[in-house]
């Protein structure tokens, strides 16, 4: 394996969930010898109590503004880092890697990119306290406990479903979730990825089998649109895993997954 201590791992997390809920992976890769950083979206406070005050610090962010500011930060590493992304981070992760930017992508429950067809009733229900009110699109939006429970914690019991709202959750910009909805009826959508790139890093696509917010229906179908490329592209399916994958109980799991692919790639 290549010597992991001089490589990075840049952790990019999706909605509702702040930057420091990666603290247990960059633990766990940073005692493997990698160099972890977790830094949040645009305008991110630097903790979950600051920015459940200050919603509007991330209100009206969009793919773009996601992309080219974790462009920037991996633009300005001292090597190509190892890319790991949750649901709308899964998704920067995949156009990131698309863009040259990386050694290695994995993305986790990754939020649907254009091109992707299927459209499951518990994705609509997931993303229903956003999408049903259009004046989303230039806020940020709250979960509640109980929605948390179907889009995240589902997979999982309620008590810690709940533990884990209250832990991690922050409010975070609707506007994505219009840019992935409407991705297929726009011509330059901010969710498109350039899936035919030969000369990409390898991308480990993982999905939770159980998973409300990102079915794993959808992630195959991301799967499938790789098929004109011959770079590495895996997928790896977590039976009885919803969207909480990466921060409740089983996250080791997922983790050790990761780190064994990695270690397989980036020999």
């Amino acid at each position: 394996m290549t010597n992991a201590r001089a490589v990075p791992v840049l952790f990019l997390h999706g909605l509702w969930l702040h930057a420091s809920s990666w603290q247990p992976w960059s633990d766990l890769f940073a005692a493997r010898g990698f160099e972890p950083i977790a830094p949040g979206w645009p305008g991110e406070p630097g903790t979950v109590e600051h920015a459940r005050r200050r919603p509007e610090a991330v209100a009206g962010a969009g793919i773009d503004d996601l992309t080219g500011h974790y462009a920037g930060i991996v633009r300005g590493l001292p090597s190509a880092p190892v890319i790991v992304g949750h649901s709308f981070g899964g998704l920067i992760t995949q156009k990131l890697l698309g863009m040259g930017l990386g050694r290695a992508g994995v993305a986790i429950d990754p939020a649907p990119i254009k091109g992707v067809r299927p459209l499951p009733f518990a994705q609509l229900r997931s993303g229903f306290p956003v999408l049903a009110n259009p004046g989303n699109r230039r806020r940020a939006v709250s979960l509640t406990a109980s929605h948390f429970r179907y889009a995240f914690g589902n997979a999982i019991g309620r008590a810690e479903s709940d533990a884990l709202f209250a832990r991690w959750t922050i409010p975070s910009p609707g506007r994505p979730l219009f840019e992935a909805a409407l991705a297929n009826v726009t011509r330059r959508s901010p969710a498109a990825v350039d899936t035919g790139n030969t000369d990409r890093g390898p991308l480990l696509l993982i999905s939770g089998q159980r998973d409300h917010t990102v079915p794993d229906v959808v992630t195959r179908a991301t799967y499938k649109l790789y098929g004109d490329s011959t770079a590495v592209t895996d997928l790896k399916q977590f039976p009885d895993r919803g969207h909480s994958l990466t921060i409740d109980s089983g996250w080791r799991a997922v983790a050790d997954h990761t780190l064994a692919w990695l270690s397989r790639q980036l020999t």
